[in-house]
C-alpha cells in the first residue's frame, strides 16, 4: 500500500492516464492497480519515459510562451 497522499484528487486520473501512455510507448503492459510484478528495468523505462515527456512539454512551453 502506498503511503503517498494525493494532494489534488482530481489529478490522480490524469496521472494514471499519463503513466499508461508512457508505458505503452516503451512497450510495458501496465494493468490498473498493483503492478508489483514489473521488473526494475520495466518500471524504470516507464518512469524515464514520463520524465522525458515532461521535459519535452516544459521545453515546448518555454518556446511558445517565451
Amino acid at each position: 500500500m502506498s503511503k503517498n497522499k494525493v494532494v489534488v484528487p482530481e489529478a490522480q486520473a490524469a496521472l494514471d492516464k499519463f503513466k499508461m501512455e508512457a508505458a505503452s510507448e516503451v512497450g510495458v503492459n501496465l494493468k490498473q492497480g498493483y503492478n508489483g510484478d514489473l521488473t526494475s528495468r520495466q518500471a524504470g523505462s516507464v518512469g524515464g519515459q514520463m520524465v522525458k515527456k515532461m521535459i519535452e512539454k516544459y521545453e515546448n512551453d518555454i518556446k511558445t510562451n517565451g
